[in-house]
């Protein structure tokens, strides 16, 4: 998105864009990279094809975390399941969406995908032997051991290719430093309660100081931003030919057959032939508005999507114009979020995602009604269904996050860090309201005021006891993991009783697009028959969601993407008629 400001582009001279090549792909998120970097490893000559100033896509902005289902990372730490059992948790959650073709083949090679990265490229993966299903209800759900996390990665070692990859997004960092997920942010989050935490957040901090200093930015990258530099590094060792500001307008075809590219660059119009296939990577359609009037479900109000302004469907148009198809049946078209508005010194906006602050002990979501809609604790994608559902038609599609003082100092709120951060410029700026009563914040904020009143004394009644009987509040594990377990005996409700009160305004987001092209379990792209396009592949999220529009866990939409990015790469090094 054109808020987020990253590290400036290199000023070394613009390498020379080859005239051919055997694979040309366009965009360089990670399935867009993964695809390359497997190509190259077997041989061929790629060319990836980026239009923004910077590499990553919203990759480089994700929390890095795949869902592979008997990765390597977690099986070397000694975790097995029985084969059938993500299967199972799928069936249960897609429903008659469920394709087994393209389940089977993800299922089948995610963990041979892992495999290739970790053993062959700088890419690394940590296991997420804790980190549980979304919906841990169902058959099949489990408590850990289907997820792996980019490792964390030394910056340095990427050289000038640094200054070309994308930063994370400010709000979600600490002065520019990235937080990782799990044991990192805990210190973050517990810096002022225990003395282990302390000394582990000022000497994170203090090396980052360090590093302002010396390079201008964080060195230890983290999340997104540690898969895409692993990516990089990675690409640019099997002499993958990586080029930002070079926009695909146009594919080339020949007797049916995809053969190439038409791009716009830095020095005009060129022309890349593409000897065996063209890979569409380009991130979906986050900023498409047209698209969104069609796909999307609060047509009334805008989308903010916390992906980059250039993931406006690009690669869908282009997948369109040579023959494919865009799925409109999925029971989702976006990732769907909570985003707060982040006003910036500048005049534009930032996008916070509130990913798992909602489930934090002491927090409640209402309407401008004064009413709560949903389970504050659930997973990202059921909170917007919940706020979807709730929302008259006709009206804006937004909803309030309301804590008290002892939740903003443990926890901050949205893009306003915990104690002992200042909360003045976010008061400034509007982002975060506050009263000092309930009544008073209802005020400033235009909730219905007798309602709050009412949906806070029976919420707190509750509460008090570690209870929510209205939606059931931390009754799994992935909603308790988000929790703070120090909170018993529910360590995702508490509460709100300590003046004075704050609250966030949160809208229609998305962490990226579901419905993209549709394409075969070899990560081909499908004409109106049903029948592959020569030569023309889709990943990422060009290629429509395999969770046919259902968000089963944290993961589900990197670990598909390199996955089928690395299928494609085998098919287009194996097959001939491509």
């Amino acid at each position: 998105m054109s808020q987020i400001s990253a590290a400036t582009t290199s000023a070394q001279p613009l390498p020379t864009i080859p005239q051919s090549c055997d694979v040309l792909v366009i965009g360089s998120g990670a399935g867009g990279l993964a695809a390359a970097v497997s190509a190259a490893a077997r041989g061929l000559h790629v060319v990836v094809a980026e239009k923004a100033e910077l590499f990553g896509g919203t990759s480089a902005w994700s929390g890095g975390w795949l869902w592979v289902p008997h990765n390597p990372a977690v099986r070397a730490e000694g975790f097995e399941e029985p084969a059938e059992a993500p299967r199972t948790y799928l069936r249960a959650v897609l429903g008659n969406r469920y394709d087994e073709a393209m389940i089977g083949a993800y299922l089948e090679a995610g963990p041979r995908m892992a495999e290739f990265f970790s053993a062959e490229t700088e890419v690394k993966f940590l296991p997420g032997s804790k980190v549980p299903d979304f919906h841990g209800h169902l058959p099949g759900a489990a408590t850990g051991g289907r997820s792996m996390v980019a490792a964390p990665y030394d910056g340095r070692k990427l050289g000038p290719l640094l200054t070309r990859m994308r930063a994370p997004i400010p709000e979600t960092t600490f002065m520019g430093l990235g937080i990782a997920s799990g044991v990192d942010l805990y210190h973050f989050l517990h810096a002022t309660r225990h003395w282990r935490s302390f000394f582990h957040v000022t000497g994170r901090v203090a090396r980052h100081m360090a590093d302002l200093a010396l390079h201008g930015r964080a060195m230890r990258l983290v999340n997104g931003n540690a898969l895409i530099a692993r990516l990089l590094r990675s690409a640019a060792d099997r002499g993958v030919a990586l080029h930002e500001r070079l926009a695909c307008v146009r594919l080339l075809t020949e007797a049916g057959r995809v053969t190439g590219a038409e791009l716009d660059g830095p020095e005009g119009r060129v022309t890349i032939t593409a000897r065996r296939a063209v890979v569409l990577a380009a991130g979906g359609f986050p900023q498409d508005g047209l698209r969104q009037q069609s796909q999307f479900p609060h047509r009334q109000t805008p989308h903010s999507s916390a992906a980059p302004r250039e993931n406006n469907g690009d690669g869908l148009r282009l997948g369109e114009q040579a023959g494919g198809q865009v799925r409109t049946d999925l029971s989702d078209a976006g990732a769907w979020a909570p985003v707060s508005l982040v006003p910036r010194p500048d005049g534009t906006l930032g996008r916070f995602p509130h990913l798992i602050d909602r489930a934090k002990p002491g927090l409640i979501a209402v309407t401008g009604a004064g009413t709560r809609f949903t389970n504050e604790a659930a997973p990202y994608h059921d909170f917007m269904r919940g706020l979807f559902a709730a929302t008259p038609p006709g009206q804006p599609v937004q909803a309030w996050l309301l804590c008290d003082s002892t939740f903003i100092h443990r926890y901050g709120l949205g893009a306003v860090k915990p104690f002992p951060v200042p909360k003045r410029a976010h008061l400034r700026s509007g982002y975060l309201k506050r009263g000092r009563t309930l009544a008073e914040l209802a005020r400033v904020c235009g909730i219905d005021e007798a309602a709050l009143a009412t949906t806070l004394a029976a919420y707190n009644g509750a509460a008090q006891r570690g209870e929510d009987p209205e939606f059931g509040r931390g009754t799994t594990l992935f909603q308790r993991v988000n929790g703070d377990a120090a909170t018993q005996p529910n360590p995702c409700v508490a509460p709100l009783m300590r003046a004075p009160f704050y609250a966030v305004r949160v809208v229609p987001g998305s962490l990226g697009t579901f419905a993209g092209l549709e394409t075969d379990a070899k990560a081909r792209m499908l004409d109106a028959q049903h029948q592959p396009i020569p030569g023309l592949f889709a990943v990422g999220n060009d290629m429509s969601s395999i969770m046919g529009g259902a968000y089963p866990s944290g993961g589900i939409t990197l670990g598909p993407a390199m996955t089928f990015g690395w299928i494609a790469a085998q098919t287009i090094a194996t097959e001939t008629g491509i």
